[in-house]
Formats: C-alpha cells, structure tokens, sequence
C-alpha cells in the first residue's frame, strides 16, 4: 500500500472517530438539557434566573416602568389596528362580596344618607383588600422583594407605613394600551379547564402558538386562561395554594427571549404549588423584580375565551387603567378586549 493510501485511510479514520464523538456527546448532554430546562429546578435556578433575566438598568438606574417600555407609541398604533368589529368584552371578575378562596370579601357599602326621605341622590363606599384570589388586580413593581431589593435594584425601604416611594402602581397612571395574546392553554388539550396542579411549559406555550397562529412578541400582555372559573362552577372551591393550574417557572426564560410586557392569567399566573424545590411562588419573583414585569391576576377570561374562539382570533386590543395611588402596591382594575 502506498503512502498516500494509507494516508487517507487513516484521515478517514480520524473523521469516523470525529463523527461517533460528537454523536456520543450529543446523547450524553441533550437529556440533561431537556431536564433542566423542563422539570427539575430548585431555588438555585431561581435565584440564577433573578441575573440572567434581569432587566435591572435595561432602561436606566431610575426607571420605575420597567417592561411596560416595551409598549411604545408603535407598539400601541399596532394594537388599535387590531379593533376590526369594535366588539368590547370585560376581562375582570364580578366584586365577591363574601370571603372566599381564602381572599378577604370586596366590601361595598351603601351609605346612610341614601336612604333619607329627602335624599336626592345614592352615595356607597368600597374598601378591598385586592391581593389575593378574588379580585381582579394588577401588581405593581413594589408588590415583591428579593434578597432586600426590588425591581432596578430599588431598596425595599422603599416601602414605609406612607406607601412605597419607589415603583408603586403611580407609574401605571398612564393607562395600558397594547396588543394582547389569549392562551387558552383547556383548548390547547380539548378540556374545559385544566386539572389540579397542572404546569405549563414552555413547549406548550409554543403548541398553543402553532395551534392559534399567533406568535407573542415585544411589548404583548400574555394572558393564559386556565379555567380558574369554569372549574370553580365544576368542583366547588379548593385549596388555591396547594393545587392551581398555571405556568411553571422553566417558563420564564421564554417570557424574557419574547419581551412580554405583562403577564395575567385567571388565576395567580404561577402552578402552585410551584413544583420548584424551596421557592414560592417563582414566575411572580423573577417577573415582578427581576425583570420588571406588571402580572394581571384573577382575570375573568372565559367570555373572552368564547368570543376569541368564535372568531379564530386569538389576539386583541388590551386596554386598562389602574388606579391613580401614589405609593400603592397595585390596583383592582377592569381590563378590556377589543375586537
């Protein structure tokens, strides 16, 4: 045999040795990949979330907004380019006047004067409690604290007896106006709402985009429909920290890598319990401090379900107006669909 010859064949050995290495590396990692990104976090991962995802300074030192800067002048003519039939539908829930869920009542009271003989008018007076599980709300930017800081690296000294100096719903005073995206993750699996502690995943946000024909992208509300509701009028109440549907915390580098500016669902936006070993309520943390995203809880979603699926159309003008409290830590609110 030549020099030559025995030249390629040995290049052609090195090549097949080359090939089989890296198809070995290749089985070796990708499952450890596919069970980190999916299933098996812990605190740890959280609290490295908290700087990989982390908006801090994206919009300068001072700034209180945080991912609400997605929604720009353009984001916004975009959005009222969606209203085609001019088709409003409510997307907060109806004030419960009694305790339930394990959220204090909406107090509503009818004031004395209304019921004089000479009265010429109806006067009531409204006090809410409105974290919780009952109330449609947005949280601010102050609502959460993570090792002492809040959102932008504000400290949460911020927040005294007076309200919070920094990052309050005040900075919502403005108004929100973008395009909206429903996943209505009971259809995405043919059901009328979804079981227990479900977790969704980033690869189902996905089916739900392939299956809707819709992409989130910059400057969007996300609202995920679990059928909080409809499984309420099924089953009754439940243990709503112990056994509610909603987004598992593997999701949030998906949420950064698609610029969201609010996150809401019908419920409390995170699976609880977690599913994330030593972390409470994870999706809320990494969202509201780390990157700087306002979350909708307890929406009312299921008319806006009915009227998306109706139509095939799966995204819409979103319209809200917090209250105007300087130093609150959100606001009921009553956000809008406009088709």
């Amino acid at each position: 045999m030549s020099r030559r010859s025995n030249g390629r064949i040995k290049k052609m050995k090195l090549s097949r040795f080359v090939v089989v290495t890296h198809v070995l590396l290749l089985t070796v990692t990708a499952p450890v990949m596919v069970c980190r990104s999916s299933k098996n976090l812990t605190s740890k991962d959280v609290d490295r979330m908290m700087t990989t995802l982390s908006n801090w300074g994206r919009w300068g030192a001072e700034d209180q907004l945080g991912t609400i800067n997605l929604i720009t002048a353009e984001k916004r003519k975009q959005a009222a380019a969606l209203v085609k039939e001019g088709v409003s539908l409510s997307m907060a829930h109806d004030a419960i006047k009694v305790e339930q869920d394990g959220s204090p009542p909406f107090e509503h009271v009818m004031l004395p004067e209304s019921f004089k003989p000479d009265s010429v008018g109806a006067n009531d007076r409204f006090a809410v409690s409105f974290h919780g599980f009952t109330t449609t709300h947005v949280d601010a930017l102050c609502h959460f604290f993570y090792q002492g800081k809040m959102y932008n690296g504000f400290s949460r000294d911020e927040v005294t007896r007076s309200g919070a100096g920094k990052l309050s719903v005040h900075a919502l005073k403005d108004g929100i106006f973008t395009r909206a995206v429903l996943m209505d993750m009971p259809r995405l699996w043919g059901l009328d709402y979804l079981p227990g502690d479900k977790a969704i995943y980033p690869e189902d946000l996905e089916a739900w985009e392939e299956k809707a024909g819709v992409r989130v992208g910059s400057g969007d509300a996300l609202l995920l429909r679990t059928g909080r509701w409809a499984r309420r009028r099924a089953e009754g109440g439940w243990d709503i920290m112990r056994n509610s549907a909603g987004l598992h915390a593997s999701c949030l580098p998906w949420l950064k890598e698609r610029d969201v500016a609010i996150v809401g669902s019908d419920l409390a936006t995170d699976v609880m319990p977690s599913q994330v070993k030593d972390s409470f309520l994870p999706v809320h943390m990494v969202l509201i401090v780390g990157m700087g995203t306002p979350i909708l809880d307890v929406l009312e979603l299921e008319a806006v379900g009915e009227a998306a699926q109706a139509r095939q159309r799966w995204e819409f003008l979103m319209t809200a107006a917090p209250l105007r409290v300087p130093g609150a830590t959100g606001s009921p609110l009553n956000p809008i669909a406009t088709f």
